[in-house]
C-alpha cells in the first residue's frame, strides 16, 4: 500500500469518512481517540470488528470524520467505512468481511411522519366522551 485509502460508510443519518494508512493501530474519530469518542464498550467493539475479523488491529492508522445521527448510527457507519477501506487495501479480506455481514449497507431509516397522525404511526389520543 503506497498511500492512504479513503472510504465512506453510512447508517441512518450518519456519514463516516475513513482515511486509512500504514501505521501502528491508532484509530482517531473527529480528532479524539475512538475510546473517548465512543465511551460505550459495545460501540468500541463495533468500530474494531472489521479489524478483528481481518486480524489487522495493529497494521493501520485510521482517521475518521463522522457527522450526523446518534452514537450507534455513527459507530456502525464507521464500521462499514473501515470494512470498505480494508477491501480496497486487500481484496482477499472481502469474503471474511462479507461472511460477518460488514459489507452490507443497512437500509433501515426513520419512517416519515404522516398527516393526521402524531408520529409516523402513532395516533392522537382518542377520547370517547
Amino acid at each position: 500500500m503506497e498511500k492512504q485509502k479513503n472510504a465512506v460508510g453510512r447508517r441512518k443519518e450518519a456519514v463516516a469518512r475513513v482515511y486509512m494508512s500504514k501505521g501502528t493501530g491508532n484509530i482517531t474519530v473527529n480528532d479524539k481517540d475512538y475510546k473517548v469518542y465512543f465511551p460505550i464498550i459495545y460501540l468500541q467493539n463495533q468500530v474494531e470488528l472489521p479489524l478483528k475479523t481481518t486480524e489487522t488491529m495493529t497494521g493501520f492508522d485510521i482517521v475518521v470524520t463522522v457527522a450526523g445521527g446518534g452514537p450507534k448510527g455513527q459507530a456502525e457507519a464507521v464500521k462499514m467505512a473501515i470494512s470498505r477501506a480494508l477491501c480496497e487495501v486487500n481484496a482477499e479480506y472481502r469474503p471474511a468481511l462479507k461472511a460477518q455481514g460488514l459489507m452490507t449497507r443497512d437500509p433501515r431509516s426513520v419512517e416519515r411522519k404522516k398527516f393526521g397522525k402524531r408520529k409516523a404511526r402513532r395516533s392522537f389520543q382518542f377520547s370517547k366522551r
